[in-house]
């Protein structure tokens, strides 16, 4: 079964996925993260890495690729790994969750 979920910023992506792989032991290579889109995504706003550093920081960036939601579709073989998936899309506020068998 797939499960998917759409992240408004990368980080969000990068934390369900570290969540997933190091909690839940889910195989890494189960997991995809890619735009929703075909223009490359941090996300649809800035987090993480992607805000502008505190001082001292070399120079100001504003060249986050802001161009749509970030998406985790994540393959698993049963109820209870699905479960888990779910626990973790929403602990990491996903939006668009859908999974089919």
């Amino acid at each position: 079964m797939k499960l998917t979920g759409k992240f408004d910023t990368r980080r969000e992506a990068e934390m369900t996925v570290e969540r997933l792989v190091q909690q839940f032991d889910i195989d890494r290579g189960k997991i995809v993260v890619a735009a929703d889109g075909d223009e490359n995504t941090a996300g649809v706003e800035e987090a993480g890495s992607d805000n502008e550093a505190g001082q001292p920081s070399p120079e100001a960036r504003d060249d986050a690729e802001l161009n749509g939601k970030v998406v985790v579709t994540v393959e698993v073989a049963d109820d209870a790994a699905a479960s888990e998936v779910r626990e973790a899309f929403a602990e990491f506020d996903a939006s668009e969750r859908s999974g089919q068998a």
